[in-house]
């Protein structure tokens, strides 16, 4: 029998009663007629009729890049040509290609195409890595009819609209499909659209009676059909249209849809016809162009060039002013100064057309005030950057072999600022595993393995109480010292500790059967049956093992069972049930074999269940139930679901262990398990028929009415349940997410969560990340009814609106200082919450939350929520997630990641960023984020200060010299200015400063906020950095001339000619700045010291180099070997210059530390002091005066826990003494 053929014994019509109904006639149509509102003609398997319109669709050829090979020269120059500082030196290059520049042509024009090149350059190279990963996705290959009965495989990109596709399992659909036949005999077949919306639970399909019969590819070969349909739209959950076949039409719904990136699963294969393929499909319409993205550092360069600029229009109108001033009223007197015929420029007769034409000069020689080899620097430094992200061994998973990948370097800053994340769920947070943990039965509590969030609470707690004197904690630990183990011990092993992280690693686990975490010898290997309510056990395993839509598979060659479940809770009960012994091991159409040990452990016995209905579990309802007949001929119907739900339906001799079970229920929520309760109802032969009867009607009935008849049924059978128990599982997150999400939240971070998942998950995973706690007020902004008419939807917006007034006003009211809120929205309700007029006070409500989940969102939603939350703010936002649904959200906030995982590429495709696991996010933010942007805040800060050192005295000296235009410098110097003397020691700065260790950065998370305050690049520290290069240009320039320009300098009675001049004071101006980068840095490593002072030193080989030209029109010959260097005054003028213009800055700096020390400077004198090692109690109460108060993550819910297991030690202490008292 091939694989799966058990499986295609099952038909599923009775399992899936509410939503797979499939109509069992068909709708006349009057001649073939196109129905009315279905704009798009697919003619199956007749692809040849697509090629002309207006049938003719797009190709399956999908895209992700930003540029292609026409649009990259015009969109990449247009990005380039965005920055300020490009377009004035675009202007100058053009302007020194006439008689007023001060410049050669070459000179302006090179460093132009240098810098736009190499910035182009590295776009394109991060555009083409894309195209790469496009072209991977566009030759995959699929299997598609020739029209001869035969399939052949093709490259996706070559599917077209109409095409019969064969799909296998595990295979992604190539587009999306209107499925036809698949391997099982019913037209049934299983899809994970993980990458869609996020659930990993497999949806099932079903096929159209009418097409059952192609089931093989031979019977493709004469096959025609034709399906009109909607037109391509966004909406994942929704399709409409008709199929016409046989001269009939049936009706289509989304449950014959396969969409495309979603993926097949146990089932052999199947065939479907291509409906929407490329930009068309689903997952293609909910992604948005690839943005060109800025950061908001680059963004604020641009406003420091406008100020440059203004300073530069500035001194060249006084230059010009000057300079007209000066023809008018003393070129007269300059007899040996001619101008050349036909000389405008300085015509004694018209000063002001003269003048017009020196301010054009001199905004060309006053160009160094604008820092064009700032971007270039940038570049390199961020690429630099970039290079260290991929390489840190820390963001480097060695399960799959992933580092991290920096996709694009121009936002590494941006890292380091983030203010709120909104993170997927399903494969970003979770890993998709259940672990069965605790149980309630019959009001006894079982299972005493603890949770994470026990784990971290006692280790918590117990580290806490090292460090107080409290008479009350002085008390307890004289009781009780609370080491782990006794901690443990006092709360009567209901609380395991372990050492390690608040995750447990794998092999501090004592289990090794996945699914399973349980301990506890009372009920386990047959002990249950000693138990005094050994029947309500009984039940209780029954039910977990018969009340489920699961199907088993038999692995043959180890002889066990696995189980294919809509959700992961399901597969947790399933192996529970099968360790206490009763395990699920056959289903048909009508029944399910349980293999039970019972009456006796040792021999199991199957026992066949007849399966007589099944009550669907929605998120709704909150509960599914199933109705069975036992052999005994006696009737049960078998009910899980939410304990709210369950215990409303509880009789009134059901509710016997209703007080205990919800104590458990609220204990177990306090460790962070998710939990549903068990209750069973022994049914009359009689009232099932007459209940049967009429639920049949309701399910072969059609109409709007057909939902609320299937409830209303429902409802009446499931009622006077009896309780029975509750289970707890805990849903395993991926490796370190509680304590990234923690140290994220205690960095400051807002986290929010978008999911396609149903609102329980999506709560239950909430609570499992410490996102949501106990004691946290839950907001849910719910919407009652669909919209079906005009002023239905008004008046549903009317009260959306309500409720969130309400819940704003609810907030501001709060009194309780710690109080804490979670806003929870679902797709629908959301909907009406982005709308114009809704959108502000949806956003001001959230923002007041200390954690936001929005449940079943499409991912356009995503896009759209990300964007609010980006514009609204005014904050940068960080996207992460892992599928295709996640695509658009990455593309629309500041910054996306993508996490690398087993479910295709589309997220990392579309990212800035990728990285293996979620946890690796912490170090990325907290560290390179940090880092990064104090790096390249503090490399702008300097570039602006050396490039004002230096432009300004070249203003100075214009005022010395009649604004005639003449530089001071010599033209090499002011080449190798930003090109050898101070490029080396910036680009150091940038790639290698650490203002703290990584481990402290991870050890005092808060010192993340000094990013999103903008500490280090705010106008305040920018206009400090411009003030104190007026400073030190004034020093040098006045300094310079008072020391040399009235007296000799050497001993033979030399003056200082203008060579020698502007070599004294390009030196002082090298010392200076080189040294002011030193004072600057606060880790040095031997790279920093090469750069800096070999940097000095290239200066001096360069004068010597360069005297020794055999050229002496420009007055430089030897003139440091010759002039300088035997000249005391030189060497000593130049220390003094280099001390007189850092002083200032070393004093505000001395000053500052020691009066206003920021958060890493005191982290920096204790680590310089060792108090890290020689005085831990204060290097610890320093990091927990650092610790930001956080009412999400880890260190908010175990602080509720302390408090709780305070009190019950509180509360063992004051009985042991008042028997002591006694």
């Amino acid at each position: 029998m091939p694989k799966g053929g058990l499986r295609a014994k099952v038909l599923r019509s009775s399992l899936y009663t509410f939503g797979c109904y499939r109509p069992q006639h068909p709708i006349e149509t009057e001649g073939g007629r196109q129905i009315q509102g279905f704009a798009r003609k697919v003619f199956c398997n007749q692809p040849q009729l697509h090629k002309k319109k207006p049938h003719k669709y797009c190709s399956n050829y999908i895209t992700t890049t930003k540029y292609n090979i026409i649009t990259f020269l015009p969109k990449a120059l247009l990005e380039q040509f965005i920055r300020v500082a490009n377009m004035y030196f675009l202007a100058a290059a053009l302007l020194s290609l006439t008689d007023l520049s001060p410049f050669s042509a070459e000179s302006m024009i090179a460093p132009l195409v240098l810098v736009v090149g190499v910035s182009m350059a590295k776009e394109g190279l991060e555009d083409w890595r894309r195209f790469i990963q496009d072209m991977k996705i566009n030759y995959r290959k699929a299997s598609v009819h020739k029209h001869d009965g035969t399939f052949r495989r093709k490259p996706w990109m070559k599917i077209k609209v109409g095409q019969i596709v064969k799909v296998e399992k595990d295979r992604f659909f190539p587009a999306d499909l209107l499925l036809l036949s698949s391997s099982f005999e019913d037209g049934i077949c299983y899809v994970e659209t993980m990458n869609l919306d996020g659930e990993t639970n497999l949806k099932v399909k079903r096929a159209l009676d009418v097409t059952l019969s192609c089931n093989n590819d031979a019977s493709f070969k004469d096959f025609k059909a034709s399906i009109s349909c909607e037109d391509p739209n966004p909406q994942l959950y929704s399709f409409l249209g008709n199929l016409e076949y046989d001269h009939q039409i049936f009706p289509l719904d989304p449950s014959q849809v396969l969409l495309r990136d979603s993926k097949l699963r146990n089932t052999a294969y199947v065939y479907g016809v291509a409906i929407f393929t490329g930009p068309d499909s689903k997952v293609m319409q909910n992604s948005t162009k690839s943005p060109s993205k800025r950061s908001r550092i680059e963004k604020q360069m641009d406003k420091i060039i406008y100020i440059l600029f203004t300073l530069l229009v500035l001194i060249s109108l006084i230059s010009s002013m000057g300079y007209a001033v000066k023809t008018k009223t003393e070129a007269p007197n300059w007899w040996y100064i001619r101008s050349p015929p036909g000389d405008t420029t300085g015509d004694r007769e018209k000063p002001q057309l003269s003048g017009f034409y020196h301010l054009i000069t001199a905004l060309i020689l006053y160009g160094y005030l604008i820092p064009i080899s700032l971007y270039v620097s940038i570049e390199m430094v961020k690429f630099l950057q970039a290079i260290f992200i991929n390489r840190d061994i820390h963001m480097y998973d060695e399960d799959c072999g992933t580092p991290a990948r920096a996709r694009t370097s121009n936002l590494n800053e941006e890292l380091g600022q983030v203010d709120t994340i909104l993170s997927d769920k399903t494969g970003t947070l979770t890993c998709n595993q259940m672990d069965f943990l605790k149980c309630s039965i019959a009001g006894v509590a079982y299972g005493t393995r603890a949770s994470d969030v026990e784990l971290a609470a006692t280790k918590q707690m117990a580290a806490d109480h090292e460090g107080k004197d409290s008479d009350l904690d002085n008390k307890i630990i004289n009781i009780s010292p609370l080491s782990p183990q006794n901690i443990g011990r006092e709360l009567g092993s209901e609380i395991e500790l372990e050492t390690g992280d608040t995750t447990r690693e794998e092999n501090d686990h004592k289990h090794v059967i996945k699914g399973f975490g349980f301990e506890d010898s009372r009920i386990m290997n047959g002990n249950w049956l000693k138990e005094p309510n050994a029947d309500v056990l009984l039940l209780y395993f029954r039910i977990l093992s018969i009340c489920h839509t699961a199907i088993p598979e038999l692995n043959e060659e180890t002889g066990t069972y696995s189980y294919e479940v809509e959700s992961p809770d399901e597969g947790s009960f399933l192996v529970a049930a099968r360790e206490f012994g009763f395990e699920f091991i056959k289903r048909s159409q009508s029944s399910i074999v349980v293999s039970e040990r019972y009456p006796s452990y040792e021999e199991p016995v199957e026992r066949n269940y007849k399966v007589l209905s099944l009550l669907d579990f929605t998120s709704k309802r909150k509960r599914m139930s199933i109705i069975i007949q036992d052999e005994n001929d006696e009737i049960f119907l078998l009910c899980k679901g939410a304990d709210s739900i369950v215990f409303d339906r509880l009789s009134e001799n059901g509710r016997m262990f209703e007080q205990v079970t919800t104590t458990h229920l609220n204990d177990y929520g306090e460790a962070g398990l998710r939990t549903l309760a068990l209750a069973y109802r022994k049914l009359d032969e009689k009232e099932f028929s007459a209940w049967n009867e009429e639920f049949m009607k309701a399910k072969t009935s059609f109409g709007a009415e057909r939902e609320a008849m299937l409830e209303q049924l429902s409802d009446m059978m499931e009622k006077e349940l009896i309780l029975v128990g509750a289970t707890a599982v805990e849903d395993k997150l991926q490796k370190g997410v509680p304590r990234c999400i923690d140290k994220l939240a205690r960095a400051g971070l807002k986290i929010w969560v978008l999911t396609g998942d149903k609102m329980e998950t999506a709560i239950n995973i909430g609570f499992a990340c410490s996102l949501l706690r106990q004691g946290m007020k839950q907001i849910c902004i719910t919407m009652l009814s669909d919209p079906l008419g005009h002023d239905r939807r008004k008046a549903i917006k009317e009260d959306i609106l309500m409720q969130i007034s309400n819940a704003s006003q609810m907030i501001k009211l709060e009194k309780v200082p710690d109080s804490a809120f979670a806003l929870i929205i679902d797709g629908k309700t959301l909907a009406y919450a982005l709308q114009d007029d809704l959108k502000l006070q949806f956003l001001n409500l959230a923002v007041d939350c200390a954690s936001v989940i929005c449940c079943r969102v499409s991912p356009r939603q995503k896009a759209l929520v990300t964007r609010l939350v980006k514009e609204g703010t005014g904050k940068i936002t960080l996207a992460i997630g892992d599928g295709a649904n996640d695509v658009g959200m990455i593309q629309e906030a500041d910054i996306g990641v993508g996490i690398s995982g087993a479910e295709g590429m589309q997220a990392v495709m579309a990212s800035d960023f990728s990285i293996a696991q979620f946890r690796f996010l912490e170090r990325l933010l907290v560290v390179h984020g940090h880092w990064c942007y104090k790096r390249i805040a503090q490399m702008v800060c300097y570039f602006i200060y050396k490039n004002l050192v230096f432009g300004l005295t070249l203003f100075y000296f214009e005022a010395f010299a009649g604004f005639s235009g003449q530089a001071i410098y010599d033209d090499w110097y002011m080449i190798i200015f930003n090109v050898a003397v101070t490029s080396l020691p910036v680009i150091a700065l940038g790639v290698f400063e650490q203002d703290v260790h990584s481990e402290v950065c991870l050890q005092f998370p808060a010192l993340y906020q000094q990013g999103p305050q903008n500490l280090f690049f705010d106008w305040s520290r920018i206009l400090g950095w411009m003030g104190n290069a007026i400073y030190t240009s004034l020093v040098i320039f006045f300094l310079n001339v008072l020391i040399f320009s009235d007296q000799a300098f050497s001993s033979e009675g030399q003056t200082a000619d203008l060579a020698v001049m502007g070599t004294i004071m390009f030196t002082c101006i090298v010392w200076v700045v080189n040294y002011q980068i030193a004072l600057t840095m606060s880790h040095f490593t031997y790279l920093q010291h090469i750069f800096i002072w070999s940097s000095i030193g290239v200066w001096y080989i360069f004068l010597i180099v360069y005297g020794l030209r055999a050229c002496s029109s420009t007055g430089n010959y030897k003139v440091f070997i010759e002039t300088l260097a035997p000249t005391p005054s030189f060497w000593a003028a130049t220390l003094l210059l280099t001390i007189a213009c850092t002083l200032p800055y070393l004093a505000y700096a001395s000053f500052q530390r020691a009066f206003n020390p920021m958060d890493h400077q005191v982290i920096q004198e204790m680590k310089y002091y060792r108090k890290d090692v020689d005085d831990k109690l204060m290097w610890l109460s320093e990091r927990l005066k650092a610790k930001r108060d956080t009412k999400i993550g880890f260190t908010a819910r175990v602080d509720a826990k302390i408090r709780q297991l305070k009190g019950k030690l509180h509360k063992k202490y004051s009985t042991m003494n008042n028997h002591s008292e006694k």
